[in-house]
Order: structure tokens, then C-alpha cells, then sequence
């Protein structure tokens, strides 16, 4: 597949797995609490076996085939059934960022160049029939991931693999990828065409589960996958809109540190309404009083009711995700060409107007930062346009004068008209207001969500002012800073994400030297100081980051929230 597809493919999905957890303002940032377990409700009493989670769920849990899942985060319920290579860590914040072994032994061997990876399987691995686990079960499943009918997932394979940009997967295909070598039932072997030093953090998608390639049904699979985790599939309603996991009587604790398995049952029930969601959580009644959401958020006056209840407010976890709100510049299109003219306005943003318009400070943090401020991103604190709280309009006139418009200028403001959006109307209508005290009149184009994400990624129709956001594939600085300042992946034909067309070979040559390395704090150091280097050049204006907020029934005990994902990870719940 060609890069264009493959970051299409990336963000378009990315935005709806972001999406999916906004069902009111949404992604992540902000202080933790505890991870979300609150003092006196039984979150923080001792987990034990059995019962049943109940999860409430606004989006259903579709396309349940590992090939098709983009990552197997959407809410965790994936990886209770979908074991991979490797996983997230599950534990609270900035620890759950890490990558750790889940089917391998380790988090694999890289070569001297990081083109090849290759990994062990750890022992007494079996499926929920009890057949073994093998490499080629791994190495069948991420090849069935590369059929046209199957197509949803995660595109990395597709564009890292030695051969995947031709592959057509196992259906057309019998051959079979030679970049993934299985020299025995526990050793397989990745064959990359460029070094990648990140490449446990995608041995964390679910195209690495095993699928036996015996029992795969093609596209009906998803009814039936055979499970490598703690719990199987008995039965799956309308496409995901009513899930039902039961004890997968082979998996064993023994190979799998991450996940506790407690409930017995999960009942995953979605399509409900998001303030249905959170009145069922909030009364706690019957089977509610085990449930929880992965993809509901509380919006603001919900936020308010909750934290006057001391009780409700115990209830409520807070979740982190690496994710950033940002106005973007096309240089291409006048004023905006000149780098002073987006100084002023970088100058000019009054972040906290900005943030009440997201939802008030519970929801929503000040970024200058493009990177998430995390530690796994490489977050390094820079402010190069200083606006302080409310906007510095003296410093932006300034600016204006010397770029030629001493009387002011006026400009549009492209935004999606969808209320749930992070580019809403309500963000607009602030940025509008702050701008004008420095003599920029902000005329607003509001666009349907469609429409709206049509125009802003094609290169083509690119306005020269947009509100915009980013979410990251794994915790990393490489997938938030390459789709959008790597000059290789502009696209002139399809959707396009470098929305500045920054084309700087130090730039493009640092991200692949970055690549390069295995070692993931360093390379995070460097993803810190490349952010700080190119937000000199103010193509984007960093605005906040959202923040989860989300309740829980009052008989959840053991919650975690990590900066991974930013959503109660319910491989760890327990009801009893």
C-alpha cells in the first residue's frame, strides 16, 4: 500500500478510536487521582474472582477480528480475548506507558540496525480449545491481516515489512510473506525494510494475535475468534452492539502477568445513549452497580452535579492519552506565509477562554507544547510565543506591524460545526474573541464533520487557519511528530496530515536517525528536543489537552487508568 493509504488509513481511524472515547469532550492529560480509585468508594477494596462486569458503552465493539481492530485499546475489551507480542503495562499513569512482554518472552532482539526483530514465545501458551500456541499461528495472523476484506487494521505491518506494500494477504496469496521467517514453533522473525527501533510498541497491535489458521472463517470470524486470553466469545449481537465474554478454562495466569481476569462474565452493552450511560452509572442500581464505560465521558454540567456528591465524586476516574488540540497554518495561503503573522496569533491565543470553551479546567489543560506533556512522548516544556493565561495582544500588534499590517488583518477560522468535536464552535467562537483584541478580525467558516475533515486533509483545499487535533498510536513521540513534520509523508493525492508541508531535510533526517534507536528513553529525548525545534517555526499553536473524566459503579474495585490509554483498564476490574 502507498504511504498516502497508509496515512489515511492511520489518522482516520486514530481520530475514530479518539472519537469513540468522546462521547463528551474527550483525550487526555491533565492530574492524576489515584488513578481514579477515589478514597472511600470499594474501588480501593481487595479484588477477588467471580461476578459479572457489566460495561455500558455508547459505540459498539465492531469488526471484533484482530486483523480489523486498529489497536487493542477501544476500550480494552479487545486484549481480554487478543493476547500479542507484546502490551501495555497495566498500571496506573505514567507507568502503564511502558511496553512490556505479553506472548514473547521479552520485548524482542533487534539486529545492530533495528531492520531485524526476533522474538520467543513463552512457554505453555495454548488457545481456548487447548492446542498450543505456535509462531506460525502469529506469523498467519498478521498476513490475514493484509486481505482486502479484512482491512481496519493498523497499517505499520503493511508499510514496515520487507514486501508488504504488494502483499494481498493468505486468500490470494498462499506463499505468505517471506519478511516473517518462523525457523520454529516458538521463534518467529520480522524482516523490516528500514530501521525501527519502536517496533515492540507495534508488536502491541492486534494484528499479532495468533489465528489458527485452521479455524479462520475469514470475515465471519469475528463471530467466533479463536482466544489466546483470559476470556472467549460466546456470543456476539449485531456487530459488537452486544458482547459476552466468558472464562477461557486454558488461558493461564502463569504465562500472562498483565491481565487479572476477576469477573467471571463481561457483558459489554453499546449503542446506549452517553447521559443514559452516565444516569445508569450514577444510580448504581442492580447489575449497574458493577458496571462501567470506556467511552463515555462526563460532560461539564454532568461534571458539576458529580462533584457536589462526595459519593458520586469517589466514583470518578480521571485518564490521560496522548493527545493534543491545536490551531493549524497553511504557509502556503496569505497572511499566513509570513512566519510573523502566525506569531501574532500564536501571541495573541487566550488559552484560558479557550479551555472553558472545551469544558473548564476539569476537562481540558494549557498546552505549548505540540508533544503531550508525558514523559514516554519526550515531553520537553518550551513556550516560544509566551501568551500567559489570557493572551498577550501588546506583543502580537507588535508582530503585525512589522509583517506589513500596522491597521490589523482579517483572516478565517475553519472548524467543524459538530458540538462533541474538539474544533467546535464554542472553541472558534473564543479564539475569535481573543484574536480581535489584537486587531485580527476572525471571520468563522464552520463545516460539517465530513465536509470539514475533507477540506482540511486534502492539500489541495487547505485552509490557511483550522482548529485541529492529534492522537497517538502508542505513547511515543515518533507517532505524533512524523504523519505531521516528515516532508516524505505530504500527500498531494489523498488525505494529507503534514498540514504546514514542513519539507526540512534536518528534520526528516533526524526523525530517521530517531528511528533508528532501540533504546526508548533515549529516543524519547530526542522526540523532545525535535518538537521544541520545530514549534520554533509556528505552524501549529498548541492549545490544550482533554482530559477523561468517567464514572464507575459503586462495586468496581481495583481501577486503573493508564497514560496509555487513558480508559479504566477492565482487565484489571474486579466486582467482587
Amino acid at each position: 500500500m502507498s504511504q498516502p493509504s497508509v496515512i489515511s488509513r492511520r489518522v482516520a481511524t486514530a481520530a475514530a478510536v479518539v472519537l469513540a472515547l468522546a462521547a463528551g469532550l474527550t483525550a487526555c492529560a491533565g492530574p492524576q487521582d489515584n488513578g481514579g480509585s477515589g478514597g472511600t468508594s470499594g474501588a480501593s477494596a481487595k479484588p477477588a474472582k467471580g461476578g459479572t462486569l457489566t460495561v455500558l458503552n455508547s459505540n459498539p465493539q465492531e469488526d471484533f477480528d484482530p486483523a480489523r481492530l486498529y489497536t487493542s485499546g477501544g476500550g480494552n475489551v479487545p486484549s481480554l480475548v487478543f493476547r500479542t507480542l507484546t502490551t501495555r503495562n497495566r498500571e496506573n499513569g505514567a507507568a502503564g506507558a511502558q511496553v512490556v512482554p505479553d506472548l514473547a518472552t521479552d520485548l524482542g532482539t533487534p539486529s545492530k540496525n533495528a531492520t531485524v526483530w526476533t522474538y520467543t514465545l513463552k512457554d505453555g501458551l495454548k488457545y481456548e480449545d487447548g492446542t498450543a500456541i505456535t509462531s506460525a499461528d502469529i506469523k498467519y495472523g498478521i498476513e490475514r491481516s493484509f486481505a482486502a476484506e479484512l482491512s481496519g487494521g493498523a497499517p505499520y505491518l503493511r508499510d514496515w515489512l520487507i514486501g508488504g506494500a504488494d502483499y494481498q494477504g493468505p486468500y490470494k496469496d498462499k506463499k505468505g510473506l517471506d519478511s516473517i521467517e518462523v525457523p520454529d514453533e516458538k521463534t518467529i522473525v520480522f524482516h523490516l525494510n528500514k530501521p525501527e527501533g519502536e517496533f515492540p510498541y507495534l508488536a502491541t497491535q492486534t494484528q499479532t494475535t495468533p489465528v489458527p489458521q485452521a479455524k479462520d472463517t475469514g470475515t465471519t470470524y469475528e463471530e467466533h475468534p479463536v482466544s489466546s486470553g483470559p476470556y472467549k466469545v460466546v456470543s456476539n449481537e449485531n456487530d459488537g452492539e452486544r458482547l459476552v465474554l466468558e472464562r477461557n478454562p486454558h488461558w493461564s495466569a502463569g504465562t500472562d502477568e498483565e491481565r487479572k481476569a476477576y469477573p467471571d462474565r463481561i457483558d459489554v452493552r453499546s449503542g446506549l445513549d452517553s447521559a443514559v450511560i452516565n444516569q445508569r452509572l450514577s444510580a448504581s442500581q442492580g447489575a449497574d452497580a458493577a458496571a462501567v464505560t470506556t467511552d463515555t465521558n462526563l460532560g461539564p454540567a454532568e461534571l458539576a452535579k458529580v462533584s457536589g456528591d462526595k459519593q458520586l465524586a469517589a466514583r470518578v476516574g480521571t485518564g490521560h492519552f496522548g493527545y493534543t488540540n491545536y490551531i493549524a497554518f497553511n504557509p502556503k495561503v496569505k497572511p499566513f506565509d509570513n512566519p510573523k503573522v502566525r506569531q501574532a496569533i500564536a501571541y495573541a491565543v487566550d488559552r484560558s477562554s479557550v479551555i472553558n470553551a472545551a469544558g473548564g479546567s476539569s476537562l481540558a489543560e494549557p498546552a505549548t507544547t505540540y508533544l503531550p506533556n508525558q514523559k514516554s512522548f519526550g515531553y520537553t516544556p518550551y513556550d516560544h510565543f509566551p501568551a500567559g493565561e489570557t493572551g498577550n495582544a501588546a506583543k502580537a500588534k507588535e508582530l503585525l506591524k512589522e509583517a506589513g499590517h500596522a491597521k490589523g488583518l482579517t483572516v478565517t477560522l475553519t472548524h467543524s460545526n459538530d458540538k462533541d468535536f474538539e474544533t467546535s464552535p464554542e472553541i472558534a467562537t473564543a479564539l475569535q474573541a481573543a484574536l480581535k483584541k489584537a486587531g485580527i478580525t476572525v471571520e468563522l467558516e464552520g463545516l460539517e464533520s465530513n465536509d470539514y475533515s475533507d477540506t482540511i486533509h486534502s492539500a489541495s483545499k487547505e485552509p490557511g487557519f483550522f482548529l485541529a487535533h492529534w492522537g497517538a498510536d502508542w505513547p511515543s513521540g515518533g507517532p505524533f511528530l512524523a504523519p505531521i513534520f516528515d516532508g516524505r509523508q505530504i500527500v498531494k493525492d489523498g488525505a494529507n496530515f503534514n498540514s504546514g508541508f514542513l519539507n526540512d531535510p534536518s528534520v526528516n533526517k533526524e526523525i530517521d536517525e530517531i528511528n533508528k534507536l532501540t533504546d526508548l528513553d533515549a529516543a524519547a529525548q530526542r522526540w523532545g528536543a525535535l518538537d521544541k525545534k520545530i514549534g520554533e517555526r509556528a505552524l501549529t499553536v498548541p492549545l490544550f489537552h482533554p482530559v477523561y473524566k468517567r464514572l464507575y459503579g459503586q462495586d468496581i474495585k481495583n481501577v486503573i487508568i493508564s497514560d496509555w490509554t487513558g480508559v479504566l483498564d477492565i482487565s484489571q476490574v474486579a466486582v467482587k
